[in-house]
């Protein structure tokens, strides 16, 4: 198949509708989980203080373990059929998670998200590395920008059908009061958001396979291994964990969110518009990143993008708390990681050749998923020694040392003039 000249090509809207629901799930299930053991929720004694960063760990460690695995298996296998097969599979874990909620155990609502996640961890591979056969890679920035946009209007989408599914579950109206509960309407709703995320899967092209031959390593870390020693011999694994990064700064900040309905004094879901105004700014931002960057990819914008995140988080740990204060000094710092999540995934795929373009990608999602669980564990430790909004000045301070050690890494690369001529000729 030959990449279409048209940024929106039939086979790239398939992808951006597939990837708008299947992010949309994910985001509902577990943000209703989340809320579940989050203080004051139904399940808040299963866990104590900081119980959100196990739902969390059972979402990033699956990444952790297969995404190699999965990478490996993107360079041998159409993409393009890597996606349908997942979209299947997310049918059937929704059916299982209709069971787990109507049974009311959180045991096995933490199951149906650890499936969710395995499902994920195969499907990230192929859905990145598919953006590049999809569209000439003067596109990849706009590409890249507008995945983004949808992946975080999906966010959005599914904070919000969170807390009205969670306020159903719990038997909680908008106002706090007691309702009867509804086990069934979770499950409901994840089982047809499922089906209509697999339809637009069947639309993606036949792409082909890149490496047939290539046998599959099923030690979880051995092909870690190997990759991260080839991506060491360019600027790919510095780009690698400049993205991962964020993911760190990033989970913290969605783990410690839900606690600000307490401190607030808001109900659940007000306290979701929070989230809500987080994903639509990432969204927003990296749709500007995209037209910012046009038919080229653009690094410089990397360091606003970290300075701008840097700066808002911070804000939010010393600024009296008021909730448009919070909302706004969230939605200054999500524009910002737009800004410096979408050149440095351009990257990844721009540098990474097309023949192990899976295994590459795979490696970096596995990295991004090592930072979240590190997240998720500082979280779970900060919690207990301080109130959710002072939180926000060890995120603004990571995100100060971290970011600014891998820029200056990568700093030749950031002012690298071969990256406009290359990807415009693409």
């Amino acid at each position: 198949m030959s990449k279409s000249n048209r940024l929106f090509n039939k086979g790239f809207c398939a992808l951006l509708i597939t990837q708008l629901f299947g992010a949309i799930n994910d985001s509902v299930l577990k943000q209703v989980i989340i809320l579940a053991v989050a203080a004051d929720a139904i399940w808040a004694d299963e866990f104590g203080v900081g119980g959100q960063a196990y739902p969390a760990l059972c979402l990033t460690i699956p990444f952790i373990l297969l995404s190699g695995i999965a990478g490996q298996i993107a360079d041998r296998i159409s993409k393009s059929r890597i996606a349908v097969i997942a979209k299947l599979a997310e049918v059937g874990i929704a059916t299982v998670a209709f069971g787990a909620f109507l049974a009311d155990s959180i045991w096995a609502c933490l199951g149906a998200l650890v499936l969710l996640a395995i499902q994920s961890a195969f499907f990230g591979p192929a859905k990145y590395g598919m953006i590049p056969e999809l569209v000439k890679d003067k596109h990849l920035s706009q590409a890249n920008g507008s995945i983004n946009m949808f992946t975080n209007l999906a966010i959005i989408g599914g904070t919000l059908v969170a807390g009205k599914v969670y306020s159903s579950y719990a038997g909680i109206d908008s106002t706090g009061l007691a309702k009867p509960a509804m086990l069934w309407v979770p499950g409901v709703v994840f089982v047809v958001i499922a089906i209509v995320g697999l339809l637009p899967s069947l639309l993606l092209p036949k792409l082909k396979s890149y490496n047939q031959s290539l046998p599959i390593d099923f030690n979880p870390f051995r092909p870690y291994v190997r990759a991260l020693k080839e991506m060491s011999r360019s600027s790919l694994l510095l780009v690698a964990l400049a993205w991962s990064f964020f993911y760190l700064i990033g989970m913290m900040a969605l783990l410690v969110l839900p606690d600000f309905s307490g401190i607030l004094e808001i109900t659940i879901e007000k306290n979701n518009t929070l989230l809500g105004v987080l994903g639509i700014t990432i969204g927003l931002g990296s749709v500007v990143a995209g037209l910012i960057s046009g038919k080229h990819i653009e690094p410089r914008l990397i360091p606003v993008g970290a300075i701008g995140m840097t700066f808002f988080f911070l804000l939010i740990g010393v600024v009296p708390l008021s909730f448009e204060g919070v909302a706004a000094l969230l939605g200054g710092a999500g524009f910002f990681a737009g800004f410096y999540i979408v050149p440095l995934q351009s990257l990844l795929q721009h540098l990474s050749p097309a023949g192990e373009r899976g295994r590459f990608l795979g490696t970096a999602n596995a990295l991004s998923f090592v930072f979240s669980s590190i997240g998720a564990i500082l979280v779970l430790v900060l919690l207990n020694y301080m109130p959710a909004n002072q939180v926000f000045l060890p995120i603004g301070g990571l995100a100060f040392v971290g970011t600014g050690v891998l820029l200056w890494r990568i700093r030749k690369l950031l002012r690298d003039p071969s990256l406009r001529k290359a990807t415009t000729e693409g």
